[in-house]
């Protein structure tokens, strides 16, 4: 029996963090013991808003593949590739288009959200505007049945099925619809409480982090401001060292009781964020180690991209010659 296949990706803006790990890193280590896996670094899609320093995005492929091997992704058994070395993606993109309309893109709840924490309005870049229609090409390009995404991005799954739909009602049955598979964490905050974790906001814990730079994090994180003598009652909600407790910390007895402790009194800030700290140092330590052992070769970490992108292409390939047969542009 087949495997169901499954893809997902990141794209290459910078070191990928907490947020990423709990949120997708640790689901695709365990995917790929169970399904076809293809990890895809979107460096195209990063490029739709980063136009103007390709540098950035070029610099961070070989970084976001880093933190992949670091964390336990098995290029064996995932395949992990780069999106602009698959040009039968762009090719797919172009004919999806054909089936979508700038009142539909634009009603896309993914890409207003992210123009609006841009700053886009009506100068927004073409390319970004339409970045879900690439991943359309992306996902069925390998008749992705599952796509593991927050929920955020679930609008590009529902407009990626629409494509679907609208193509095989055309030309017949020749994409295969995918289903999101969400996380089981929700969105992990920003050190400072805000909604989301990013190197823009300055407020992410990286998986590259040393341990100094994690502890200077972490005794800086936003807790509760009504907290100012360790005897006061503290208020869990809101808490960030809490918020991170219960995504990181395997004892979660432990941590119900430091919320108790908190809660009545005579638990302080600092001793709360230096066991924080021992949890995350834990958890990154071997990860930090594995990355800067990976990182002495990093012509084998080319090599490792080369190879799934060559597998990726002729994979893509296929799928492109069977879209070209159906609308009937084939040629030669």
């Amino acid at each position: 029996m087949e495997k169901e296949i499954v893809l997902t990706g990141d794209r290459p803006t910078g070191c990928l963090h907490l947020g990423h790990y709990i949120g997708s890193l640790k689901n695709r280590v365990k995917l790929q013991n169970t399904h076809e896996q293809f990890i895809m670094i979107a460096d195209w899609q990063a490029l739709t808003d980063n136009a103007e320093n390709p540098d950035k995005v070029k610099n961070n492929v070989i970084e976001v593949a880093l933190d992949y091997l670091a964390v336990g992704i098995n290029p064996q058994l995932s395949t992990i590739f780069i999106q602009s070395q698959v040009t039968e993606l762009a090719e797919l993109t172009m004919y999806y288009l054909n089936l979508v309309t700038m009142a539909r893109l634009g009603r896309n709840p993914t890409v207003k959200d992210e123009m609006r924490q841009k700053g886009y309005e009506s100068d927004v870049p073409a390319g970004f505007y339409m970045y879900p229609v690439s991943q359309a090409a992306d996902i069925t390009a390998f008749k992705a049945a599952l796509v593991p995404v927050g929920e955020d991005q679930l609008p590009v799954i529902e407009q990626t099925n629409e494509i679907v739909r609208k193509f095989n009602s055309l030309y017949g049955n020749i994409l295969v619809e995918a289903k999101a598979l969400l996380s089981e964490t929700k969105r992990l905050p920003g050190l400072d409480g805000k909604a989301k974790m990013s190197k823009s906001l300055n407020n992410a814990i990286y998986l590259s982090d040393s341990s100094d730079s994690l502890k200077q994090k972490v005794m800086s994180m936003y807790t509760d401001p009504n907290h100012l003598r360790i005897n006061d009652p503290g208020q869990v909600e809101g808490n960030m060292v809490f918020t991170y407790l219960d995504a990181f910390d395997a004892d979660q007895n432990k941590v119900n009781e430091l919320k108790a402790h908190y809660s009545r009194g005579g638990l302080g800030d600092v001793a709360l964020k230096k066991h924080l700290f021992e949890v995350l140092d834990n958890l990154l330590t071997p990860i930090r180690n594995k990355r800067l052992e990976l990182a002495k070769d990093k012509n084998e970490i080319y090599k490792i991209l080369y190879d799934g992108s060559i597998k990726a292409k002729n994979i893509a390939a296929k799928t492109l010659n069977k879209v070209r047969e159906a609308i009937g542009i084939k040629y030669l």
